[in-house]
């Protein structure tokens, strides 16, 4: 009985350390997953960062006035006038937010009546489905 008892639990002890080990490896599995994810997003932020100083660069405007100068005759750049300039109320209204048109309007009534004609011709009875 004594030597029943000790396999049983040499065999649940040996169950148990493999679980434990399975576990352990998959934790470290994941936490390599976040390290690799942590440096591709620091990656990602340097670059960014890198971009924006890249950008401010590009874009100051005493290299923009040069490179006008340096360019105007072939662009043919003009200062853009005020009258040019428009602000948001001034633009047209959106497709969505204009009145229909009558052509919309008959072409719904259209399909209304359309609609009620398929109506109309369902409820024909035919004698030969119990409705």
């Amino acid at each position: 009985m004594l030597r029943t008892l000790d396999i049983v639990l040499i065999i649940i002890m040996t169950a148990a350390a493999t679980v434990t080990y399975t576990i352990k490896h998959k934790a470290e599995n994941k936490l390599e997953e976040v390290r690799r994810l942590d440096a591709a997003i620091k990656l990602e932020e340097d670059t960014i960062d890198l971009l924006k100083a890249d950008w401010a660069l590009l874009t100051q405007p005493n290299r923009l006035e040069r490179l006008v100068t340096v360019f105007a005759a072939d662009l043919q750049l003009a200062p853009t006038p005020s009258t040019q300039l428009a602000r948001p109320e001034e633009l047209p209204m959106l497709r969505a937010d204009l009145p229909p048109s009558e052509e919309d309007k008959k072409a719904k009534d259209k399909a209304a009546d359309n609609i009620a004609a398929v109506i109309e011709a369902d409820n024909i009875a035919t004698g030969s489905v119990a409705r």
